[in-house]
Parts: C-alpha cells; sequence; structure tokens
C-alpha cells in the first residue's frame, strides 16, 4: 500500500466515526530513540523558560517553531518529567502546544497520563481535548495531497523521497497522538460506537508506522542529508516495535483475525526494533527504554509466559538510576526488579521511597500501594496488607472492585479481635463488590468478575453466605504474581508452610492446585 494511496481509505473511516477532524492525510513519520543517551537538560535554561511566557511565546502566539527547536524542547519536558517535574514540564510545553507539532505531542501526552492514573471523568475529558488539539497541530505540517497526486503514488513511490523532514517528523507525531487518543477513547465510555472508533484510530496508526518504515527504508541512502534522520529513525524504532511486540502477545485467534485486516505481530522483531531504538541517542531513546521495561517487569508477566530478562532489565535502568536516581517512575522499575530478583525487602524500602520522592502525581503512589500489598500478603503481613489495601479503595480509581474484594479477603485472614479494631465489615464490604465494577471498551475486567463471581457466595440472597476458604490466597492464583512467587524465596516458603498448616481446613480447590503448582 503506497504512502498516499492508503490516504483515501483512512480518511473514509476516520469521517464516519471522528469529526473532530475533517481530513487525513498521510505522509512519512519522524523521530528516533535513545536508551543509554539522555539529551542534556540545562535546568537554568529550562527554569527561565518556566516563568511567565516570554516575549514572543504567549499562548496563541502565530510564530512557528523549528523542528529544532521542538525536538530541544520535548527532550528538555521529558528530563523534567523523569525528575518529577511533571508541572514544570507542562509548562515548558504549554506555550506552544497549538503551534509546534512536538510540544503539541507533549502536552499531550502528559496530560493523557494524568488522566490515566486519576481516572476521573473530567481528566479524561481534558485528555481527549489536549489530544485532539495535537492532532490537528500536527494535521498542520503533514503533507497535503490532491486526488491526482494520491492515485499517482499508487503506481511510483518516488513520491516518498520528496517529503520533507518536517512532514516526516509530522507523521510520527501524528500516529502517537491518534495512539493516545485512542486508548482514552476505549475508557472514556463502555458503549460500541467508541469500541469502533478507538479501533479505527488504532489501525490508521498502525498503517501509518508501516508506512513511516517504508520511507525509512527508501530515505536511508541519502541519510546523510537528513539533518534529523536518527529521530526520524528512532520515532520508527518506537511505534512499529511497540506494535509487533503488543500484537504478538495476544491470543492465536485474535492474532489470526487482526492478520486478516491488515495487522501483524512479531515479538522477537519488535524488541529488536526498540533495542535499537534504545541504543540510539535521540529524544525517544528512554521511551524504547521504558517500553522494553515496563515488558520484562509487568507486561510479559500478564500476557506472556512468565519468563523475565531481569538482566536486561537491569543493564537498561541503569542509567536512569544514574541520571534520575529519585525519580518516581525510575524508582519503580527499580522496586520491580529487585522483587523479581527475590530481593523483597530491598523491593519494599525503594517502593517507600518511590512514595516520598514526590506529591505532585499522588496518584502514582498506589502503584507502589498494590505491591507493597501483595508483599505483605506473601509475607502474611496481613494487618500491613489491609493498610495498603484500604489506601487503594480510599484513593484509587482504576478497579474498586478489586480493591474492595481484596480488602474483604484480607480481613478474612486475620482473627475476629483483630478485625474488630478495624471496625470493617467483612461480609458488608463482599457485597459491595458487584456494584463496583466497571467496563473498560465495553468488556468487563477479568479481575473484575472474578472477584464479583467469588463475592456472591455473601449475597444476601444466598440465605445463609457461605465463606470462602482463604479468599486473599484464591484471588492469589487468579493474579499474575503466581508467576513470580518463586522468585520470592523467603515469602514463598512462609506460604507453602501456611498452607501446609492448614491444608485439612482446605476445602477450595484453587487453593490445592495452587499448592500443587508451587
Amino acid at each position: 500500500m503506497a504512502l498516499v494511496g492508503s490516504r483515501v481509505e483512512l480518511d473514509a473511516d476516520e469521517d464516519i466515526f471522528e469529526d473532530a477532524l475533517e481530513t487525513i492525510s498521510r505522509s512519512p513519520s519522524d523521530m528516533a530513540t535513545s536508551g543509554f543517551h539522555f539529551v542534556p537538560c540545562d535546568t537554568k535554561r529550562t527554569s527561565r523558560q518556566l516563568g511567565a511566557p516570554a516575549v514572543g511565546r504567549a499562548e496563541g502566539s502565530s510564530a512557528k517553531v523549528d523542528l529544532k527547536s521542538g525536538l530541544e524542547e520535548c527532550a528538555a519536558a521529558l528530563n523534567l518529567f523523569l525528575s518529577n517535574r511533571f508541572k514544570d514540564a507542562l509548562e515548558l510545553l504549554r506555550p506552544w502546544a497549538k503551534e509546534s507539532m512536538y510540544h503539541a505531542l507533549g502536552y499531550s501526552t502528559i496530560v493523557v497520563l494524568q488522566a490515566v492514573m486519576t481516572f476521573e471523568q473530567q481528566d479524561i475529558q481534558n485528555g481527549i481535548s489536549a489530544m485532539k488539539d495535537a492532532l490537528q497541530t500536527c494535521q498542520k505540517y503533514r503533507k497535503k495531497c490532491t486526488v491526482v497526486e494520491s492515485f499517482s503514488s499508487l503506481l511510483s513511490r518516488g513520491s516518498l523521497e520528496q517529503l520533507s523532514e518536517e512532514e516526516m517528523h509530522a507523521e510520527i507525531c501524528y500516529a502517537e497522538c491518534l495512539l493516545q487518543k485512542a486508548a482514552l477513547t476505549f475508557v472514556q465510555d463502555e458503549n460500541m460506537i467508541n469500541f469502533i472508533k478507538g479501533g479505527l484510530k488504532i489501525r490508521t496508526s498502525y498503517q501509518i508506522y508501516k508506512e513511516c518504515l517504508s520511507i525509512l527504508h527508501v530515505i536511508q541512502k541519502n541519510k546523510e542529508e537528513q539533518h534529523f534522520f536518527y529521530e526520524f529513525e528512532g520515532g520508527v524504532k518506537l511505534g512499529t516495535g511497540a506494535f509487533n511486540l503488543m500484537l504478538s502477545l495476544l491470543p492465536a485467534r485474535i492474532i489470526r483475525l487482526l492478520e486478516f485486516i491488515g495487522f501483524s505481530g512479531n515479538r522477537d522483531l519488535g524488541l529488536l526494533q526498540l533495542r535499537e531504538g534504545a541504543s540510539g541517542s535521540s529524544m525517544r531513546s528512554p521511551l524504547c527504554c521504558l517500553t522494553i521495561l515496563a515488558f520484562h517487569t509487568y507486561i510479559s508477566l500478564i500476557l506472556g509466559t512468565g519468563e523475565v530478562n531481569v538482566a536486561e532489565a537491569e543493564s537498561l535502568l541503569a542509567p536512569f538510576l544514574q541520571q534520575f536516581p529519585n525519580g518516581s517512575l525510575i524508582l519503580f522499575y527499580h522496586a520491580r526488579i529487585e522483587l523479581l530478583k527475590g530481593n523483597a525487602e530491598k523491593a519494599q524500602e525503594t517502593f517507600r521511597k518511590c512514595i516520598s520522592v514526590q506529591e505532585e502525581w499522588k496518584q502514582f503512589h498506589h502503584l507502589c500501594y498494590w505491591e507493597l500489598m501483595w508483599i505483605y500478603i506473601y509475607q502474611q503481613n496481613w494487618m500491613q496488607a489491609y493498610y495498603y489495601s484500604d489506601l487503594l479503595c480510599k484513593e484509587s480509581k482504576w478497579s474498586k472492585a478489586t480493591y474492595v474484594f481484596l480488602k474483604a479477603a484480607i480481613l478474612s485472614m486475620l482473627p475476629e479481635e483483630e478485625v474488630a479494631v478495624t471496625k470493617e465489615n467483612v461480609v458488608s464490604l463482599f457485597r459491595q463488590v458487584d456494584g463496583l465494577k466497571q467496563r473498560i471498551a465495553g468488556k468487563s475486567l477479568p479481575t473484575e468478575k472474578f472477584a464479583v463471581r467469588k463475592a456472591r457466595r455473601y449475597s444476601p440472597s444466598s440465605g445463609v453466605p457461605g465463606k470462602l476458604v482463604l479468599p486473599a490466597l484464591v484471588l492469589l492464583l487468579f493474579t499474575v504474581y503466581t508467576l513470580e512467587i518463586k522468585s520470592l524465596s523467603r515469602a514463598s516458603k512462609n506460604v507453602l508452610t501456611f498452607g501446609c498448616e492448614a491444608y485439612n481446613s482446605v476445602k477450595n480447590y484453587y487453593i490445592f492446585l495452587y499448592l500443587c503448582i508451587n
């Protein structure tokens, strides 16, 4: 499929389900990657820029930002973000967010991340609005083609070499914005229309990345003439690598269906592209690194085989720890790696440090609460596990049904006198679970479905409530943590000992299966 030729089909799809943008054109892509090298960030210069907007930088200014300045300031904002200076990063990008494609991409990405962290409807709406503005900004820089040019591109790929660097970068920025807007569309509402609209956006983004990869091959021979070739290359590596990796982790029957409509996923190729991007020195190199880290510390445990490459994760994280020793995101990955290595105490210490280093985005603490709760469950420290489950119930909106079920399950493991101290009613908590479930992209969350099914034993309609046996371990079997427990040598030994002592009273086959596996 030719780059410009595919524009017609994709525009038609978007016009049906999206009225925010009237025209969708297609061009090359942009950016590069850098994993072990960071763009220097002059903090003094950045601080000067963060005051009231300077002359000529006021919002709504008609001035243009050149590609070099956009890349530099976006890289500086990324450094601020990794240093926990989230508001400073936003303020650095805000003045030019409607004039520069990179300022628009960076600004809207931070707003979207904030929406995902809070799960507040207002924040989600703000994220969608910011991403819509970013798409319009990127659209201004994309190549405009007539119908004749679109038809001629079906017969020849010569036009690919005629694209300007700015147009190529606009294509990559547009694809990234489209992908993020699709993600927000899924969580915005549970109706089928939003699901279809989100799917079309993902398909459009995927097609853009495919065409950008073709462009990369075409301009490879003239890369010395391209001032920002490696930035463009990094953007392609990040996008195509992440797509290949994520699609390869889907169930086989879904992959076959996606291949029928033009998608393809190769895990080895995806990791290779991300590693190539991470080894570069572009603005997106840290993002390639963080994507690989997310795969090794989380995604492979949830959707993959559970075989984690801890050595690679440690080597990728080392430069980040050196440059951002107090970065909350970096500390979180560090704690996860320690947990996978079986260093539960070190992981606990690092998670607590991750909580203490910043208060600006308190929602990020919820990730640490979740991890600490599970570590204490492993160690059978039920009161501490209850403490963190209670914090999640009160502060986080990600999955209330799961949190309340876990809280009730943990309390069920405590003696009655200790439960009385908490002033909680376990049966009442279990009965709340069914009313707290939610749907994302029209589908219920697997953990919530499981929690609701188990909590129904406590329903008043069942007459005398039938209690779960070791309910915390029932859910433990269902979670990804069963894949990690062999790494937690001390904690797993405690769990097994506890299971053997309680064997005679265990009636639940989930627990029996759990003990057999371990």
